[in-house]
């Protein structure tokens, strides 16, 4: 009875030792983050522009949003852009996380080499694609001219197809090695005894990596898709500089028509429009973790 009681005591001292050093990093994510993402929800519920006294309105501004084309066209293009995106980095940083992790001369230097896309400011690496695609005097025009692959300048922006795949291969560019980081650390805790036991029972290259390195890899993997996906689902700055939305209005993500809302002074619907945003990120970040099996290896 006296060693349950000490037992007890101690497990209450360290839950309030816990919640001691908790506390503070609990109290800034209640101010910084709890807070504005409830006032976010609250302010959806108002008609708030600034030349209007705040009024509630109830569920109005989800019911004009719902029913406006240009939210379901943004909905369209933020859905269809995180799809490829996520996809092509999913690949690549795989790819790349192989790589990287062989050993061969020139590793290390390649290591920090593939951050370096990932270490610019999102802004100046909008600018640099838009300098790329510019059409009069643009790198890619360039190749194409010189290379005789087009017989004119090719307006890589000009239309909804190009104007899609410019944004996407631009993100592909500057986030794959935030995969590739998150993969390689997970490819390094691997066992190297499970490959060698593979390559006695006569496993090949693609067994190993279908049978060992994939399926240990997927916890890690799917925790940068999550990652990737909401960094998409929210995209706004490479819009925002390389195409303005265009062109027609065909590549304004949720952001960035949650960004117009504000500019227009209607905070009301420009709130409606981030949580919409937050409960489409949410839902399919518990897709992700159900894909994951998460719950499983807890038990």
């Amino acid at each position: 009875m006296a060693s349950n009681n000490f037992l007890q005591n101690y497990e209450k001292g360290e839950v309030r030792t816990a919640c001691f050093f908790l506390a503070p990093l609990l109290l800034i994510v209640g101010i910084f983050i709890l807070l504005p993402v409830l006032g976010t929800f609250y302010n959806s519920f108002f008609l708030d522009v600034s030349f209007l006294p705040k009024q509630f309105i109830g569920l109005k501004n989800y019911a004009r949003l719902l029913s406006s084309p240009d939210f379901w066209q943004a909905l369209r293009f933020t859905l269809a852009y995180t799809v490829a995106a996520v996809s092509l980095e999913a690949v690549f940083g795989v790819a790349f996380a192989l790589l990287l992790n062989e050993v061969f001369v020139g590793r290390t230097v390649l290591r920090v080499v593939i951050l370096i896309p990932w270490a610019i400011p999102t802004i100046v690496s909008a600018r640099t694609w838009q300098l790329i695609y510019e059409y009069t005097y643009g790198l890619m025009n360039f190749l194409v001219m010189n290379l005789g692959i087009a017989p004119e300048r090719i307006n890589w922006m000009g239309t909804e197809f190009g104007a899609f795949w410019a944004l996407v291969f631009a993100d592909v560019w500057k986030t794959t090695p935030f995969v590739v980081l998150i993969l390689l650390a997970g490819l390094q805790a691997i066992p190297e005894d499970l490959y060698q036991q593979a390559k006695v029972d006569g496993a090949g290259l693609f067994r190993r990596f279908y049978k060992i390195t994939l399926p240990m890899l997927k916890p890690v993997l799917v925790i940068a898709m999550i990652f990737r996906t909401i960094d998409s689902l929210r995209m706004f700055d490479l819009v925002y500089v390389l195409t303005g939305g265009g062109p027609g209005g065909s590549t304004r993500t949720l952001s960035y028509l949650g960004f117009e809302a504000f500019a227009n002074d209607s905070f009301g619907l420009g709130s409606t429009v981030s949580v919409i945003t937050f409960l489409i990120s949410l839902a399919i970040t518990l897709i992700y973790l159900r894909a994951g099996k998460f719950s499983e290896q807890l038990k």
